[in-house]
């Protein structure tokens, strides 16, 4: 088992850097742990960096949908930044120390992705609903202008709401505890450790995840469902096949995405633990990240087209 240092339990006014105790504290599993998430962060990076350069240099993928996929790529790549080199250093050294304002600044960015991840992938559903249901105008409706719009407002959204939690999460003070059972700097675990009054920054946090959560849920929702309607009324099976093609790799994201999330803010009360949320955090900040390029590789015949050009370029 790591070490527990003594300040622990501290006698100072504010603690000047924390402790991250990671995913496990089983020595036996740091070695296997450090290749299997090293071989994670290097297949994030590479899947998402390469779906970006695809995306942007290839001329038949410019289009919204991949437009959209592009800024998806980059919050994974930037999520997998923030995270993983601090989570690796966890399994090699005895004590993962990360400084005060440094954990400050991870939580920042860390959010800044998450909740960039969230509108993007509504609105990637909000962009195959108007390619469904109004073909005829879909040029005209997501044009560039809009399209630069809906992102520009995802990224303003995030950066004013991490700014936000991230400002009043670190005006706490910690003079109990400076160790994070987590492995990254999260707003519930750094909350769990302030031993100043936390009611006010735990209902911000609260109002501002409930309301991107819903929000971003319910958009992705009334899209799906009124391309069904609009599918289901089409006469011809091969209309029906190619409508539901075009939605198949986002629906697929959006399931494992929101789904993890719904099985980590809906679980009762009482079944909660930091181990739990650990397990999730694991899944939604590290997995998801590495599987999203995978899925819109394999399941996108486009993709898999730009792929063949690309490789017949450079050989």
């Amino acid at each position: 088992m790591k070490e527990m240092i003594n300040s622990n339990e501290t006698s100072q006014s504010q603690v000047s850097e924390f402790i991250l105790m990671g995913i496990t504290n089983r020595p036996e599993l740091q070695g296997f742990l450090f290749v299997v998430f090293l071989l994670n962060y290097m297949a994030t990076a590479l899947g998402n960096l390469g779906l970006i350069i695809l995306t942007s240099v290839d001329p038949h993928l410019q289009t919204p949908m991949y437009f959209f996929l592009r800024h998806l790529a980059f919050v994974d790549f930037g999520s997998s930044m923030a995270i993983g080199p601090k989570m690796l250093v966890n399994f090699i050294e005895e004590k993962n120390i990360i400084s005060y304002h440094g954990c400050a600044v991870q939580l920042f960015f860390v959010g800044i992705f998450f909740d960039s991840e969230l509108f993007i992938l509504s609105t990637m559903a909000y962009d195959r609903y108007v390619a469904i249901c109004k073909p005829l105008l879909y040029m005209l409706i997501m044009s560039d202008r809009v399209c630069w719009l809906l992102v520009a407002i995802s990224y303003l959204n995030s950066i004013m709401v991490s700014l936000v939690v991230a400002i009043k999460l670190f005006n706490s003070s910690f003079c109990v505890s400076n160790i994070i059972r987590h492995f990254y700097c999260d707003s519930l675990p750094l909350l769990s450790i302030a031993c100043s009054d936390t009611s006010e920054t735990e209902l911000i946090i609260m109002i501002f995840a409930s309301i991107n959560l819903v929000s971003s849920l319910m958009i992705v929702l009334v899209s799906y469902m009124l391309i069904l309607v609009a599918v289901l009324r089409m006469n011809s099976a091969e209309g029906r096949h190619k409508a539901f093609s075009t939605c198949g790799s986002h629906l697929t994201v959006v399931v494992v995405f929101y789904g993890t999330l719904l099985f980590m803010y809906l679980q009762p009360q009482s079944s909660h633990s930091f181990d739990t949320d650990k397990l999730a955090s694991v899944f939604y900040t590290l997995v998801i990240p590495m599987l999203n390029p995978l899925i819109y590789s394999l399941r996108n015949k486009e993709v898999k087209g730009a792929l063949g050009r690309l490789f017949k370029k450079v050989m």
